[in-house]
């Protein structure tokens, strides 16, 4: 009942907006007042920029204070603020994140699987979900795109995209320091420094060193988990030689230091005993509330490293009226080191090392035409090369035992992933006839994957005799056509629809888990493709008082690609799936008298497979599991709500106070594709709040916080390899935590 009235009250806020907005043409400001109005969002969906209210696409834009007022410090904290998306820290790793838009998405980090979500700074695709998970300190805008993303991007991307955008030197001169504290050992310290060099050199340095004690803590040796040491450094240089020429030289580099990232076993943990035959259970499956104590059999000093950097050139040529050059050139190096203890216990059942050291190239060239009234065209090619070698090392001493003893096993694994990635598209958006606009697209994409894998084990005594080694190279490529189409009507100034089809495509690969002969005979899979049809509203009040946003869709989407956990050391990849998704997303904002604005969003979302092949849920299959079933989509929860409040108090020449908060809720949600009800979340709500005060120039402000006002704790990823040890191991949200900081402006 609570979920029904909190549905209609967000749904009433978020049509408000277009119901006024008749009503509001007619009203007139009186003369010599100022009406407080929203302010203007302008975005880049369509790789130009545009009004956020203009652009037949459902997407979702935080600025640099909207991100702050989220309480977010990474690309995490947007969970909850986006209708239908679930993003969460990857499973067991302090530096990936897992995304799911509209049911879609890939939530596993083996470099062999691509991204379901696109993730971009400043127009360069980032191809792993390792290192994603990005730390937020120097970001002008921030776009979600819901949908998928096959013609203007740089990679097809079947679920949707995020965009972070940096602060260009030229547009923010001068600067600023902050400080934050926390509870937990939280220290973060953030700065920003910009400015013009000459009439056309302008530079930019920020930077960020952000800890934490962590909030998991091993009871018998006080050693906590879960963890943050993250230093990262971004510097550009901006160029604008003519007036018709720009170029922006961007740097980076983040390093990370963790220790293990620890998550709770959720199930029985069995040892198979060989000599007396049977089952040993060795820790009991956790009920109840969790107190975060672990425990782990990794070594101090066996923790998350990872360096990230890059380098990117961005271009702009304005050849004349009508045509504009672009051109986005980009190198980027990923090292990452992890340990993951998968069973989350003191014993060796799933305990792996991770470590990659990827590199991509990739180039993008656009050309824009625009006749500067009806017609706008964009023309473009892509192209990236991506070489991921990885070594990686499985330890499972505890996992089968003989009188008594554990079979001591290693398995090593070296492979190497060269992917090429080619596309070209074209995207043309035409005022046919006055309200009325056609914008149509496609693009022609190759992907190619070129892949070795070697695994060896080392059985203990007396079973070194099974010791082998097990390679094997393949290389395939695939080409998909992606169209998109879109028809607008403009109502008035102030209310616009549109109805849109796109398709999106994810490529087909090798399965990073083959560990068999026979598994390296069924190792490739094939793409995914998704085609999805949505209908949009969007509004605003003529005084800028009110906006909001409205669009329903439905998506087919076929070829799912699951990886299960079929036998011990088996874990086949299957193109098993084909779902059918429906939903609805509002979003609106208002601002409630002079110095109040409420905000909120509503998604409802119907994420149903239409058919799950799957060979291990035959009865007469040896390994038949009864718990085993396919009644939900994981990470697609049916309800998703958020509303947020703010006033901001005058106090004359003392400046202002802000004061505000939110609630969140999520619906019931599954972590893992063999719908394992342990690895399941009932629906939740979060609360938060916060309080700024700004001197009256605004050079200084002070800020503190909680999040999750009320310490619920809730799952949010969840490890699922049952046929090894039986494991299934949960990963919980941050607990209430609380925060002050102090920030200068230059």
């Amino acid at each position: 009942m609570k979920r029904k009235y909190l549905s209609m009250a967000i749904g009433g806020i978020l049509l408000a907006p277009a119901a006024f907005v008749q009503a509001q043409e007619q009203q007139t400001v009186p003369a010599g007042t100022q009406a407080t109005q929203l302010d203007e969002v302008t975005v880049t969906a369509r790789r130009r920029t545009e009004s956020i209210m203009d652009v037949p696409v459902a997407v979702s834009a935080f600025g640099e204070e909207q991100i702050k007022d989220l309480q977010a410090s990474t690309v995490e904290g947007l969970q909850g603020a986006v209708p239908n998306m679930n993003i969460a820290q990857g499973r067991g790793s302090a530096n990936s994140v897992n995304v799911f838009i509209r049911g879609i998405g890939q939530p596993d980090a083996l470099q062999t699987f691509d991204p379901g979500v696109g993730m971009y700074v400043d127009d360069v695709y980032y191809s792993r979900i390792n290192g994603a998970l990005f730390s937020l300190f120097d970001i002008q805008q921030l776009e979600v795109l819901r949908g998928p993303q096959g013609t203007l991007y740089g990679k097809n991307s079947t679920g949707g995209a995020i965009k972070l955008t940096t602060k260009n030197p030229f547009d923010n001169d001068g600067g600023a320091v902050e400080v934050t504290a926390g509870d937990y050992g939280r220290l973060e310290g953030r700065f920003y420094v910009s400015g013009q060099l000459s009439d056309t050199v302008a530079a930019s340095i920020a930077g960020a060193k952000i800890t934490n004690d962590g909030y998991v803590k091993d009871a018998a040796t006080g050693k906590r988990y879960n963890d943050d040491d993250t230093e990262a450094l971004r510097l550009k240089l901006a160029f604008k030689p003519t007036d018709n020429f720009s170029a922006v030289l961007s740097l980076d580099t983040t390093k990370q230091d963790a220790a293990l990232t620890l998550g709770r076993p959720m199930a029985d943990l069995r040892q198979t005993s060989l000599a007396p035959a049977g089952v040993v259970v060795l820790q009991p499956g956790e009920t109840g509330e969790w107190n975060r104590r672990a425990r782990t059999s990794f070594d101090d000093g066996q923790g998350q490293y990872l360096k990230h950097s890059g380098a990117s050139l961005a271009m702009d040529w304005e050849i004349n009226e009508q045509f504009t050059l672009k051109s986005i050139s980009s190198y980027r190096k990923l090292k990452t080191k992890s340990y993951i203890d998968i069973d989350a216990s003191e014993y060796e059942l799933g305990d792996v090392l991770v470590a990659l050291n990827q590199d991509q190239r990739s180039q993008e060239f656009q050309l824009h035409y625009d006749n500067g009234s009806n017609v706008h065209a964009t023309f473009g090619a892509y192209y990236m090369k991506e070489n991921v070698p990885s070594y990686q090392e499985a330890y499972a001493d505890d996992l089968f035992s003989m009188l008594g003893n554990g079979i001591p096993f290693l398995r090593t694994i070296e492979d190497d992933l060269t992917t090429t990635s080619t596309a070209a598209f074209a995207h043309v958006n035409w005022e046919f006839v006055p309200t009325w606009t056609v914008a149509a697209g496609v693009r022609w994409t190759k992907d190619k994957k070129d892949y070795d894998r070697s695994t060896s084990t080392f059985w203990g005594a007396p079973f070194t005799g099974l010791n082998e080694t097990v390679a094997f190279d393949a290389k395939a490529s695939w080409t998909a056509v992606t169209p998109s189409i879109s028809l607008q009507k403009t109502f008035s100034d102030n209310l616009m629809a549109y109805v849109s089809a796109n398709r999106g495509f994810k490529s087909g690969g090798f399965n990073g888990r083959a560990n068999t002969k026979y598994d390296t005979q069924h190792a490739k899979f094939d793409p995914e493709y998704v085609w999805t049809y949505e209908l949009g509203l969007k509004g605003s009040s003529s005084d800028h008082r009110f906006r909001g946003s409205a669009a329903a869709f439905y998506s087919n989407y076929s070829d799912f690609q699951a990886r299960v956990s079929q036998d011990v050391g088996t874990f086949p990849v299957l193109n098993a799936a084909k779902l059918n998704i429906k939903g609805i997303e509002l979003e609106g904002s208002a601002m409630l008298g002079e110095a109040t604005t409420l905000s909120a969003q509503l998604g409802w979302m119907d994420a149903k497979y239409d058919k799950f092949e799957d060979f291990r849920l035959d009865p007469s299959y040896p390994g038949f599991d009864p718990n085993v079933n396919h009644n939900h989509v994981p990470f697609s929860p049916d309800w998703t709500a958020r509303v947020a409040l703010q006033h901001v108090f005058s106090l004359g020449d003392n400046g202002s106070l802000t004061l505000g908060g939110d609630v969140s809720y999520r619906g019931d949600t599954w972590l893992s594709v063999d719908n394992r009800d342990v690895l399941s979340q009932d629906a939740y709500t979060l609360l938060g709040a916060y309080g700024v005060w700004d001197s009256p120039q605004m050079v200084w402000q002070a800020r503190a916080g909680v999040r999750n006002l009320t310490d619920k704790q809730y799952k949010t990823e969840g490890q699922e390899f049952a046929s090894v040890g039986n494991i299934q191991t949960a990963y919980y949200g941050l607990p209430r935590n609380w925060y002050v900081s102090l920030r200068y402006n230059f």
